[in-house]
């Protein structure tokens, strides 16, 4: 066991090196110390030792320097960014405490189409770039200017955003597309945004933009790790058995549910129905008498049907009304009064208030509410002896209507009506199936 294990790390590593061991093609990114020749750099730029000597490092310092790319270095950039949707910039920095700077820009005129920037004061990286023409700013809640070195990678793919610092992935964010079509009148700078802004304190190295997947990958290669560690194997064999563990209890809980099951199937469980807040046992009878249906408790499930009325054939000295308490309408006799035919309850202003009652029209005393309304404004509702005010709400007075219909307000009355998908029941509305 020991020897296959040995074996297994052997292959692991083989693997993990060969992976490591590929190179970058050169022509997918720009080193930009070297383009800009900062040994030629007289104000404000001088060489130092830096975290590694296997590149040059450069104090940043004073107030008097232009490091910029030439002519030839930012039609490079343009050529590589043209068309490009992945981009990873790539320093080595360390920043005075507490100072605020550029660490790399690209700008047009007084556009800002990519820039890093470390502000000390809120201890921020800040991301500055353009989309449909205008600025956007990514802000990352970070202390660079610690006096420390730090190594900074910012990955941009499309529309999706990907920052490392010292090889830990920090932030990764969705962002708006970064336009990179630049222009042949864009600047490069180095350590400042242009001329007099944004002037950067501290050393700067490895300096590099790679047009690539993952270019990050060049600072950090063993982020590209395709094997686990001992570590890593270790870990993972302590989750299986874990997840071991807690199969083994949800079997067990599994096997005891499905013996309580087994004995359930043997009983006779009656299925109840709840309806209006009450409960009805399995072939339950009721009347639901304010919707005018019939109900029946079926295993549990409520089933109702409209109560169904005959047919009236009422004598030519009555018609059929509703009346109060009762689903289906009754003939009872109609009045005719100054030539007009009335039902049952029906009323009319003249010189006094009458109401049909029992084929007569009698005289009815009702006591009128005072009208917040000029006179001018105020209606007599039909079958009223009081007028209201334009407007009047009929249906908040308990218009009546079945579960299939609505009331809806008119100028002088409410009346109901079918909502959609449904008709009414033999000519009346305030019923609907």
């Amino acid at each position: 066991c020991q020897r296959k294990a040995i074996k297994s790390v052997f292959f692991c590593v083989c693997v993990c090196r060969t992976v490591l061991g590929f190179g970058m093609d050169p022509d997918l990114q720009v080193d930009i110390i070297s383009e800009l020749d900062l040994f030629n750099a007289t104000h404000g730029v001088t060489p130092v030792a830096g975290l590694h000597n296997a590149s040059k490092a450069f104090l940043f310092e004073g107030v008097e320097r232009q490091v910029h790319a030439a002519p030839h270095v930012v039609e490079k950039v343009i050529q590589l960014f043209q068309n490009k949707s992945e981009f990873t910039f790539l320093a080595t920095i360390q920043q005075k405490v507490s100072t605020s700077g550029v660490i790399f820009s690209i700008h047009e005129a007084e556009r800002c189409n990519f820039e890093l920037e470390s502000n000390g004061l809120r201890d921020e990286i800040r991301y500055h770039y353009r989309f449909n023409g205008k600025s956007r700013t990514e802000a990352f809640p970070y202390r660079l200017a610690d006096g420390q070195w730090h190594k900074i990678a910012l990955s941009v793919s499309t529309s999706h955003l990907v920052l490392h610092v010292d090889c830990n992935r920090i932030y990764e964010r969705v962002i708006d597309p970064s336009q990179t079509n630049l222009t042949p009148g864009s600047s490069i700078w180095l350590g400042q945004r242009n001329r007099k802004h944004g002037l950067f304190k501290g050393i700067i190295q490895d300096v590099k933009i790679i047009f690539m997947t993952n270019g990050y990958i060049t600072q950090c290669p063993n982020l590209n790790r395709t094997c686990p560690t001992c570590s890593d194997f270790l870990s993972l064999v302590q989750g299986i058995m874990d997840l071991q563990e807690v199969l083994a209890k949800m079997t067990a809980k599994l096997n005891y549910a499905e013996s309580r099951l087994s004995q359930l199937e043997n009983c006779h469980c009656e299925k109840t129905c709840q309806a209006n807040g009450v409960t009805y046992r399995d072939n339950d009878f009721w009347v639901e008498s304010d919707l005018c249906r019939n109900c029946t408790c079926k295993t549990g499930v409520v089933e109702c049907r409209r109560i169904s009325c005959p047919p009236l054939n009422c004598s030519s000295d009555s018609l059929p009304v509703h009346v109060e308490g009762q689903c289906c309408k009754e003939c009872r006799p109609k009045c005719t009064f100054a030539g007009k035919v009335f039902a049952e309850g029906q009323r009319i202003l003249t010189k006094s208030c009458r109401e049909c009652m029992n084929g007569v029209m009698v005289k009815v005393t009702e006591n009128c509410p005072s009208l917040n309304c000029q006179e001018s404004e105020q209606i007599l509702p039909e079958n009223r002896c009081c007028k209201v005010c334009k407007g009047h709400d009929f249906c908040a007075e308990g218009h009546k209507c079945g579960e299939n219909s609505e009331c809806r307000n008119w100028n002088t009355k409410a009346t109901c009506e079918c909502k959609n998908g449904y008709v009414s029941i033999k000519g009346s509305s305030t019923y609907c199936e």
